[in-house]
């Protein structure tokens, strides 16, 4: 979900920060600002292609390299992890490390074929087979393997942690192999840090999902969020326009921005297609974006779930 606006809507006076809509008063206003004149002002330099900011190898086994095949392609894929390479419980011992404690396995199937002999002698496959499955861990829930070495540092960045771990009334969390925000369940799914090509990254993309989840009825309440809106649309194109806006302000204040704004850039420009002219849109959606992190950074005072209302104002 997510709006965006065509370079050749955007008046010259919209660049300029002192015409938006953001209120001075409120702390971190002003780079606010600054974040969305740095966006307008990448979305006038030409198409820029957006690209995921993680990454998805087909799963393997660690032992033989060969890639899982079948079924257990997606049964793997989907579990999020950063690394690609998977083995079993005595796999992780015979190379001299141990599945961490608390850690669940994936379950993934094979073929048992059996061969028999026919009634002339002959050794012959029969014509079907047992399904069988065994359990394995991914690379990333062991311990002292040097592979592990061979996956990217994922070491958090304080000031960002901080912008996470302080929003008030936050959604759940669940690693997956999306990053989403599931409105039906309060959840929010998110990759493993290790899937990012940088931690950077990780953050502005979990700040986009947190932005989405302000529009709950039990925070923000934003206006149509609860609607269905069909993928495209022009409500569903102005929340992702919210959300990634939200996002990089965000990252803005955590001072990670400039490794993060030009993909934000792109990702707004892919929805320019999809929105009906209206060169007031990113004002209207910048200040939605701003409530929204305000919200998590827990300085909206004012939100259903700060003020014991059921309802938004």
């Amino acid at each position: 979900m997510a709006a965006s606006i065509v370079s050749q809507y955007v008046c010259p006076s919209v660049l300029s920060p002192v015409q938006t809509e953001v209120s001075t008063s409120r702390p971190h206003a002003s780079a606010y600002e600054i974040i969305t004149g740095q966006i307008l002002t990448e979305l006038e330099r030409g198409e820029v292609p957006w690209r995921k900011p993680w990454r998805t190898l087909p799963p393997a086994n660690l032992i033989t390299k060969k890639p899982y095949r079948g079924i257990n392609v997606f049964l793997l894929a989907l579990q999020g992890y950063g690394s690609q390479f998977w083995l079993t419980f005595n796999q992780a011992k015979q190379l001299g490390g141990n599945v961490r404690k608390g850690e669940h396995g994936t379950k993934i199937v094979f073929w048992k074929f059996y061969e028999t002999e026919a009634t002339d002698g002959e050794i012959e496959e029969r014509k079907f087979a047992f399904l069988r499955y065994f359990t394995v861990f991914n690379l990333e829930q062991t311990e002292g393997l040097k592979a592990l070495l061979e996956l990217p540092p994922a070491f958090p960045i304080e000031s960002a942690e901080s912008i996470v771990g302080g929003m008030p009334n936050p959604p759940a969390f669940e690693q997956d192999s999306r990053a989403s925000y599931i409105p039906s369940q309060d959840v929010v799914t998110m990759p493993s840090r290790t899937a990012f090509a940088s931690q950077e990254e990780y953050y502005s993309t979990l700040f986009h999902e947190l932005a989405h989840a302000t529009g709950h009825e039990k925070r923000l309440g934003r206006d149509g969020f609860d609607a269905p809106q069909q993928f495209g649309s022009e409500s569903y194109s102005r929340e992702e326009l919210i959300a990634e806006m939200g996002s990089a302000m965000l990252c803005g204040v955590a001072g990670i921005e400039q490794c993060t704004i030009a993909n934000s850039a792109a990702y707004l420009k892919s929805w320019i297609a999809r929105l009906k002219a209206d060169s007031k849109l990113v004002i209207s959606a910048a200040s939605a974006a701003q409530k929204a992190a305000d919200y998590i950074r827990g300085e909206m005072k004012d939100s259903p779930s700060m003020s014991g209302e059921s309802h938004a104002s």
